[in-house]
């Protein structure tokens, strides 16, 4: 509801004089990436990746969450973003063919534009900082290279730079959307830099929501898994001891303390049940 408000109210009008059109006087042309193919590769495609590792490691909590700050980061970004460009109102560099489009400019008393063009090119025209298709880029793919960059364990120390590859192609893909807004002059290159900026600080911040850093030793799958994961197992170990406390009579039993295997790691001991709904669990099917 604010991004539609956002969307809906006037832009700030700001002063334009002529000897400010040196630099606005680019061709109007038409976006290479249209506005409706954003939320195609910055939302949808991500969530189809997330379908795949679904279906690879059955992990419903891994699904839900990654939907979820993906949505976050996205909506979070484009209500940040469109704010600025009502509250700034920079003229994007082709403003004056939006102003003027016959090529006659006129000016006030205190040299301010008089526009006599369309409504709504004048309007987008005072959309220019920072840049929408840049920052929904950002966010959506940001997101995603964070996401892939836990899942496949790229700060593993390994050295595995086909890894980087696979991580980096998604900023890759929302740079060169930046640049395309450049290239059809709609934005100046400060724009851009803000854009890609601020949607790739939400994506951070919406992926530390739910999932741990990509560095982390957990950082492939999020915290509500791992949180459950820990319950399992605590219910498991109680329910073991209640076993035994039965079987002696009552007679307590102190539990003896686990041994360490080679690498370090204490293993885990679960009666049957809890054994199963560990692995359901893990399995997520629960």
């Amino acid at each position: 509801m604010i991004e539609i408000i956002l969307l809906v109210i006037h832009p700030f009008y700001r002063f334009v004089g002529k000897d400010m059109m040196d630099d606005l006087k680019y061709p109007l042309k038409d976006n290479t990436v249209p506005v409706w193919a954003v939320p195609i590769y910055a939302v949808l495609l991500p969530i189809v990746i997330f379908i795949l590792f679904y279906l690879r490691r059955r992990d419903v909590y891994d699904l839900h969450h990654s939907i979820l700050g993906l949505l976050f980061s996205v909506l979070i970004t484009a209500v940040i973003t469109d704010a600025i460009k009502d509250a700034v109102g920079r003229p994007r560099p082709d403003f004056f063919w939006r102003c003027f489009p016959d090529g006659k400019d006129v000016y006030d008393q205190w040299g301010d534009v008089i526009c006599h063009g369309k409504d709504s090119d004048i309007r987008e025209g005072h959309k220019s900082f920072p840049s929408g298709h840049t920052s929904w880029s950002f966010a959506g793919l940001g997101f995603l290279s964070l996401y892939l960059s836990g899942k496949i364990q790229a700060f593993d120390r390994k050295g595995h730079v086909a890894k980087l590859c696979i991580v980096f192609l998604p900023l890759l893909a929302a740079s060169l959307v930046g640049v395309s807004r450049v290239d059809d002059y709609w934005h100046h290159w400060q724009d851009v830099f803000a854009g890609g900026l601020l949607g790739l600080v939400v994506a951070f911040f919406c992926y530390l929501q739910f999932f741990p850093p990509p560095y982390d030793n957990n950082g492939s799958g999020p915290y509500a898994y791992f949180k459950m994961l820990e319950e399992l197992r605590a219910n498991g170990q109680a329910a073991h001891s209640v076993n035994v406390q039965d079987a002696q009579g009552m007679e307590v039993v102190l539990p003896q303390q686990p041994s360490r295997n080679n690498k370090g790691f204490m293993p885990l001991s679960l009666d049957h049940d809890a054994t199963d709904s560990l692995d359901q669990m893990e399995a997520g099917r629960r």
